[in-house]
């Protein structure tokens, strides 16, 4: 019988998460030649090999590998279970969220109505990661994740997603050149967001006026800033605009612009943390009530 130490395994769920000792080094705190010493120290120990190299250097793991990876993911969630069950008998928020977000919504939105959550509860450390990226809960990239879908893939149950509002989306232009609407491109996205349900109206709005800037864009803040400097036409979230200065909103035209729902994704295991549960109150609460008087 093997006697197999939690840390040890912590090190094999880093490795698998991170295809590298380097990777799996900076996820755990600690360097890639410590990491490697211990995987190695333990395939000595269990007699087998974890993980192997393929041609590009990624270390995945061989079939024995996955057994011990499905197995340290299995311990990993009893433990935040219990994490979760102690927490939850405390009534203070204390630790740290990690909660990641579209860079747009973090710095407009989600920084402006933080002092009071922080100065509330001292012992909370918000790490807010933007990114537009969909960051993988089920690994602990993140403990919170805002996005503007429903995911469809769920995770087998594994992460739970909830509405917390609907984004109207308005148009608007720099101010001062609201007379000028008509005259000013559409500033789109780039193609590789055309999947996008706002990225394909304005791409058609674009299309039916015969006015397309020079200019196309991956992200929402810079949308904001190329349309505050006067370079076009903007679809973009009034939930974001309503303290942008330089901007004002116009007609849409003879087509409603389309409204986004947002969502909110939290790791099962996590979900009944009271730092968990108090930032999720307070998002709501951004949500309802985005630009309160400070």
């Amino acid at each position: 019988m093997h006697d197999i130490d939690w840390n040890d395994l912590r090190h094999v769920l880093a490795l698998a998460r991170g295809g590298s000792f380097a990777a799996a080094g900076r996820a755990l705190g600690t360097d890639a030649t410590t990491v490697g010493r211990r995987l190695r120290v333990l395939e000595k120990h269990l007699g087998t090999t974890l993980f192997s190299r393929d041609a590009g250097g990624i270390l995945s793991p061989t079939p024995t590998g996955e057994i011990a990876v499905t197995k340290a993911e299995a311990i990993e969630a009893e433990i935040m279970a219990l994490s979760g069950a102690l927490d939850a008998a405390d009534s203070m928020a204390f630790g740290k969220v990690r909660l990641t977000a579209a860079p747009s919504f973090i710095s407009r939105l989600l920084i402006p109505s933080l002092a009071g959550l922080l100065a509330q509860h001292s012992g909370l450390h918000l790490e807010l990661i933007g990114d537009s990226r969909n960051f993988n809960l089920t690994r602990r990239e993140a403990d919170m994740a805002l996005r503007l879908a429903r995911p469809a893939d769920m995770a087998n149950g594994r992460v739970v997603a909830r509405r917390i509002a609907t984004l109207d989306y308005a148009v608007y232009v720099a101010a001062g050149r609201e007379d000028h609407t008509e005259d000013l491109p559409w500033i789109v996205y780039e193609d590789a967001m055309m999947h996008l349900p706002h990225a394909r109206w304005i791409a058609a709005q674009a299309e039916k006026s015969g006015r397309v800037s020079q200019l196309a864009v991956n992200d929402a803040e810079a949308l904001l800033q190329a349309a505050a400097a006067g370079l076009g036409r903007a679809l973009l979230p009034k939930i974001l605009t309503e303290n942008a200065g330089g901007l004002c909103r116009v007609d849409s035209g003879d087509r409603n612009p389309p409204a986004r729902e947002m969502w909110l994704l939290i790791h099962t295991e996590l979900r009944q943390l009271v730092r968990i549960r108090t930032v999720s109150g307070w998002l709501d609460r951004v949500f309802r009530n985005p630009h309160p008087e400070r």
